[in-house]
């Protein structure tokens, strides 16, 4: 029986969630498998992926063949260096304390890069809240743009000999 570690999909449609499971790779997708590992949401920034590294490292130690997204999850946790430093001991390049302690090192620092992705994710979460429930923005005064004076046409004057005085009209 060929067992491969692989995603089961869950979720509906357009917002996918996936389970990590062991399954016979003759049974379906989302059929019958034999353990859940754990579980992996590629939909939240970043992605939220829950697994027990040592099931998994088990079932990898005895001979499971995790599938290519899988490969990449297990790469990302840490299973995969845990392996390649079991086979190391394996081979008498190491001690089994020296290759634990190389696995914490690298573990700790993977929590450190994680924990800063996702505080500066929270930032920026904070910080679209804030610019759309924020200080209401004031409205900038408008510049006062000065019109041009309306220049009246004024009739040219007429000569002084055709003019009449006042007093002259009262005859």
């Amino acid at each position: 029986m060929a067992v491969k570690i692989r995603l089961q999909r869950k979720g509906r449609k357009k917002a996918p969630y996936y389970h990590i499971v062991v399954a016979d790779s003759r049974s379906p997708r989302d059929g019958k498998f034999i353990e859940r590992l754990g579980m992996y949401n590629p939909i939240t920034k970043p992605a939220v992926i829950e697994l027990d590294s040592d099931r998994a490292f088990y079932w990898l130690g005895v001979g499971a063949q995790p599938t290519d997204t899988v490969n990449a999850i297990l790469k990302y946790k840490g299973v995969m260096y845990r392996k390649h430093l079991s086979r190391g001991v394996r081979k008498g390049a190491f001690s089994q304390e020296v290759a634990d302690q190389m696995y914490k090192d690298w573990i700790a620092a993977k929590e450190s890069t994680i924990s800063g992705k996702v505080a500066a994710r929270q930032k920026e979460i904070a910080d679209l809240h804030k610019a759309i429930s924020g200080t209401k923005k004031e409205a900038k005064p408008k510049p006062v743009v000065e019109e041009a004076p309306v220049v009246e046409e004024v009739a040219p004057e007429t000569p002084a000999a055709e003019a009449t005085p006042e007093a002259e009209v009262t005859e």
